[in-house]
């Protein structure tokens, strides 16, 4: 079908949680929209902030919920930070791991030596979140970072969902660090641009295209390397904190779930809608309330959105389809 999103792009760079699978469940209909993908010869690429798990490990997680993966299909934050660590350091420099052994895996394979005590040969500090991180690696390091070791984040999320909702992220961490001794870590994952390059690097791509549900790590990071992006509505960020969205953190389209890579370009861009019309806050007409969400957000985008008000029973049921009550968006 000629003018499909997925007909402007030869690699799709997804994310997981949220985007792929949810909790412990596939999104529905996501593994057969990634296997018609990879059957129409678009490349699919799984790219995480999460450092704790191996390629391997993640690729097994994803065959376990259904869905088609490879190790070789994954690039986690871990191996970005890795990158980062050995485009700054000499061969055989010794890093401290904050984090899982899947990171300490991925800074022996950049020919680092990992360690967990800082001493007057640690060169840097990688910090990738693990759940069992307590005091005692927090302190060794903060006393490598102000004794000058490089600092790398291989992300900065604050939280990371969970079926028990959201829990502290790697960020969280991060933070503790921070305030201990007033460095910033050089940031490996989303929404930084070294986990995205590596990516496009890997799926050897010439227009790739980013998707994801988080506004601040998938789409942002789209946007730190100038890439188009499709946010979907089937994870953490909803159509009230899209139409809020900064400069930096707007998508190019828009669609439920990932599936949504079938449907005209044209249908799931950001802009103007025949159905609908946004005008002095007042919307009307009769057609899909994602439609209508791109619409308001070309509207809140340029001119920002004054209190909006439905003319009709139709657009009164889209904007409660989208959750966008008058009180919550005026």
């Amino acid at each position: 079908m000629a003018g499909r999103l997925l007909d402007t792009c030869d690699a799709l760079l997804v994310d997981l949680d949220g985007t792929v699978y949810r909790g412990g469940e596939a999104v529905p209909g996501v593994p057969a929209a990634l296997d018609a993908v990879r059957a129409d010869g678009v490349a699919v690429r799984f790219v995480t902030n999460n450092a704790s798990r191996s390629p391997s490990a993640v690729a097994a997680h994803l065959t376990g919920l259904g869905i088609t993966a490879d190790p070789g299909e994954v690039s986690t934050s871990a191996q970005a930070g890795a990158l980062v660590l050995a485009e700054h350091l000499a061969p055989g420099a010794e890093v401290l791991i904050v984090g899982s052994p899947a990171l300490a895996d991925e800074v022996r394979a950049v020919g680092l030596v990992p360690t967990d005590h800082a001493g007057p040969r640690t060169a840097a500090v990688v910090q990738g979140l693990a759940q069992d991180i307590a005091y005692p690696l927090l302190a060794e390091a903060t006393v490598a970072v102000r004794a000058g070791a490089l600092w790398v984040a291989c992300n900065v999320d604050k939280t990371i969902p969970t079926e028990r909702g959201l829990l502290p992220g790697n960020g969280a961490l991060v933070a503790a660090v921070r305030e201990a001794t007033d460095a910033e870590p050089v940031v490996a994952g989303k929404p930084a641009a070294p986990l995205m390059e590596a990516s496009i690097a890997a799926s050897g791509a010439k227009a790739p295209l980013v998707v994801g549900d988080r506004l601040d790590t998938d789409i942002e990071g789209a946007a730190a390397v100038g890439i188009p992006s499709l946010f979907v509505l089937s994870g953490v960020d909803t159509p009230a904190s899209l139409l809020a969205a900064e400069p930096h953190r707007r998508p190019t389209h828009v669609a439920r779930d990932v599936a949504g890579v079938f449907r005209p370009e044209a249908e799931l861009a950001v802009g103007p809608k025949a159905a609908w019309s946004v005008a002095g806050g007042t919307v009307r007409g009769d057609g899909d309330p994602l439609d209508l969400l791109r619409a308001l957000c070309a509207v809140a985008w340029s001119t920002g959105l004054p209190r909006l008000r439905a003319d009709g029973d139709a657009a009164d049921r889209a904007l409660t389809a989208l959750g966008l009550s008058i009180s919550a968006i005026g």
